[in-house]
């Protein structure tokens, strides 16, 4: 890879900062649960990613990032297996507890 290229695809100081700090949260809430994550990065809106992430255990939660690049690059840097897509297998791992189950069934119709 030529220096050009390597500068095109390197994320710039800012974003290796954000992801940084991040990272440190993703990675203690992986050690917590297991030792080890799946993590999905989705788009919320124009100014904000969520980091879907998914415990070795089955616990689950999230952490915002301020763009897509830093959301991706913290997943990297915590060493979390990515997925393209919130899909059935990354779902059957999800263990959901009695909070979850009461607010699920208090937004029914």
């Amino acid at each position: 890879m030529s220096p050009a290229e390597t500068a095109a695809t390197a994320p710039d100081a800012r974003t290796e900062r954000r992801a940084k700090r991040i990272a440190k949260n993703l990675t203690s809430f992986a050690r917590q649960h297991g030792g080890s994550a799946d993590a999905v990065v989705e788009y919320v809106g124009s100014v904000a990613t969520r980091i879907v992430v998914v415990g070795a255990d089955g616990a689950w939660g999230d952490q915002v990032a301020p763009s897509y690049a830093v959301g991706r690059r913290a997943a990297e840097l915590a060493g979390l297996t990515l997925h393209d897509e919130f899909g059935g297998e990354l779902g059957l791992k999800v263990k959901t507890g009695e909070y979850e189950w009461k607010r699920m069934a208090g937004i029914q119709i």
